[in-house]
């Protein structure tokens, strides 16, 4: 495994995550682009497991995380997806917004997800922060080929008031509860 320079850090904008990393994904172009960001389910995971599940190349970072996540069948469909964890939620915040390229046109849209423990309605809401970013076909002419939505691109983060990820730790809680992990954040 080669060694990564002094400093370097994976920190994509959101133009090229989108025009870039999830354009190429969805065209099935440069498969050694899940060195940095791998394909991952976020939705069946809880969000304190994910950071190890990081690409390669943001496997060490403490802030953020970047994956690509299938589209469910339900979802294909025309459904809602699925956002229900082993011990919570996403739940969707605010209203999507445009991504723009440097140019001012619009490439994409951004949804932003809350992680709550527990059951809907009653979570606790968490720390974990996840950006949704989705493709928007460009304009039509002859020589464009239609981009099947297969999946999304994620930014999984903590909110800027908790930067240290050792202090969030998956726990146990008591057997008799439950046996299994919750986030706490």
């Amino acid at each position: 495994m080669e060694e990564l320079p002094p400093g370097y850090r994976f920190y994509p904008t959101e133009e090229e995550l989108v025009s870039f990393y999830l354009r190429n994904q969805l065209g099935g172009r440069r498969q050694d682009m899940h060195r940095a960001v791998p394909v991952v389910d976020v939705y069946g995971i809880d969000p304190c497991q994910l950071p190890r599940l990081a690409g390669r190349l943001c496997c060490g970072d403490t802030e953020q995380w970047f994956f690509f996540v299938p589209r469910q069948e339900r979802e294909a469909r025309g459904g809602r997806p699925n956002r229900t964890t082993a011990s919570g939620y996403w739940k969707a915040t605010g209203s999507p917004a445009y991504v723009y390229s440097s140019d001012n046109r619009v490439i994409g849209v951004k949804k932003t997800m809350v992680f709550y423990n527990g059951k809907a309605p009653t979570g606790r809401k968490t720390k974990w922060k996840m950006n949704e970013y989705r493709a928007i076909q460009e304009e039509a002419n002859p020589s464009n080929i239609a981009i099947p939505q297969v999946c999304v691109a994620a930014r999984v983060h903590l909110m800027p008031s908790v930067r240290d990820i050792g202090k969030l730790p998956c726990i146990r809680s008591p057997p008799a509860r439950d046996g299994g992990k919750v986030c706490r954040a």
